[in-house]
């Protein structure tokens, strides 16, 4: 593939795609893209958020035409590249999905314990719907797939499918700039020795200009409290497993603590982000493109500031004031993973990313039909992933219990099977309860009989 004509997005109604379209905008030369197509089943939200694009294209003088369809086929058909970013039920299952596990004695988390496993649930058979349509008109496609959990998902996919199928997901990248931000070192400089499976990553060594300064990072408390958005892990707790978690790791070394400031906040981050984004959508309808941009930036300033704070600290940032920053020009997030991906995929010089694709033997502990997260050099020809070799003593079971977790889970959602759902978060280290396991599927499936009804 040389160039990228036309791009996809299922799911183009969600409220990240001015950000990628503003990506697109900054890159559209390099891919030669002359049209996005937007898909989602909620065709008024679609307009709205397509309107915005086409604020931010007016305003970055690019030239591409976005359109909307409520048919995917349409959406898809011809696309050399399908972006997926879906979330079945909407914001309000994430919400239902995080109270549900407090109630129960565990955090509310849309893709870590149970809240991840019923997005895991709901989301596997609608994406491989999507993906059988994608398969017959648009064959020759990548199928990048944004949609959480991002690993899982990216696994049934390619188990299940035909399709090129690469996982994306902006926490890696995050805690590389931050470890080069809160060093005050140049990022261009710096390498990262990095592997795992999606929210569940660990920085093995740093290099600063060839030097290996990992050691440098880990003596120094200061350095440490800085990796994050939020007060997250102990300085001990780092240097003695001398490895640097990415951030949801919180929820798997402190999830005692997640749930306790949940209850004392009195709300998870799903429940506020949906009154936010009710909120926004408020707040757009009417609106003409400009105006609609302002709203959605102050948008942006206010979800950003708030992130992990609720969790970590048992407080919320929405209400305060906000840094006068360009929320369209971060250096991280989806979108700017998407480009880079995407970017390499048209080029004969291969990009380093770390994205989420079969191991075939980076991960010496997992198998080679098993999708994890590791740096790969992508190019078009695909993503190569960088053999990692063995994952260290203090991870590996861990991460290898919650590939079993994920492996059991998109069974159950294939087999439509409730014993085997139960069985997966028996397999799940935050959970490993079996009457706990039942009593959540129960519940869940009660909560949710439109789309968890299916298991039997």
């Amino acid at each position: 593939m040389t160039r990228i004509p036309k791009l996809a997005m299922i799911g183009g109604g969600g409220v990240r795609t001015p950000l990628v379209v503003h990506g697109l905008a900054q890159s559209q030369a390099a891919l030669g893209l002359t049209e996005f197509a937007l898909y989602d089943v909620d065709r008024e939200r679609t307009e709205i958020i397509a309107n915005i694009g086409r604020e931010v294209i007016r305003r970055l003088g690019a030239d591409f035409r976005i359109t909307v369809t409520d048919r995917l086929e349409q959406a898809v058909e011809g696309a050399d590249v399908v972006l997926s970013s879906i979330r079945v039920g909407g914001i309000a299952a994430r919400a239902r999905d995080e109270r549900i596990a407090i109630e129960h004695g565990l955090a509310g988390q849309e893709t870590t314990g149970p809240g991840g496993a019923a997005m895991a649930l709901r989301t596997v058979p609608v994406t491989l719907e999507h993906a059988r349509i994608v398969e017959r008109v648009a064959p020759g496609a990548w199928f990048i797939n944004f949609t959480n959990p991002a690993g899982l998902i990216t696994q049934a996919l390619s188990q299940n499918t035909r399709l090129r199928v690469i996982g994306i997901c902006d926490t890696p990248i995050e805690l590389f700039h931050r470890i080069a931000w809160a060093l005050s070192a140049p990022y261009e400089q710096m390498t990262f020795d990095y592997a795992g499976l999606n929210h569940l990553g660990w920085v093995r060594r740093v290099t600063l200009a060839g030097e290996d300064i990992t050691d440098r990072i880990l003596a120094d408390d200061e350095t440490l409290r800085k990796l994050y958005p939020a007060d997250l892990f102990e300085p001990a707790l780092i240097r003695t497993l001398r490895l640097i978690p990415t951030e949801y790791l919180f929820f798997y070394y402190s999830q005692r603590k997640a749930h306790e400031n949940q209850l004392r906040a009195g709300a998870s981050r799903g429940e506020e982000l949906h009154r936010l984004n009710t909120q926004l959508f408020d707040s757009l309808a009417g609106k003409n493109g400009a105006e609609g941009l302002a709203i959605y930036r102050n948008y942006l300033l206010r979800r950003n500031s708030s992130y992990m704070k609720l969790e970590a600290q048992a407080e919320s940032a929405f209400e305060v004031a906000q840094d006068e920053y360009d929320p369209f020009e971060t250096v991280t997030g989806y979108h700017r993973i998407a480009l880079d991906v995407m970017t390499g995929l048209v080029s004969d010089q291969p990009r380093e990313v770390v994205v989420n694709v079969r191991n075939r033997g980076a991960i010496a502990d997992l198998r080679d039909d098993d999708v994890v997260e590791v740096p790969c050099a992508v190019d078009r020809n695909g993503p190569q992933p960088r053999r990692t070799g063995a994952l260290p003593d203090s991870v590996r079971g861990l991460v290898q219990s919650v590939k079993a977790y994920e492996r059991t889970a998109i069974r159950a959602a294939l087999e439509r099977s409730s014993a085997l759902a139960q069985l997966a978060l028996l397999e799940y280290p935050i959970i490993g309860q079996w009457e706990l396991a039942g009593a959540l599927i129960q519940s869940l499936e009660n909560a949710d009989p439109t789309h968890l009804g299916y298991l039997r």
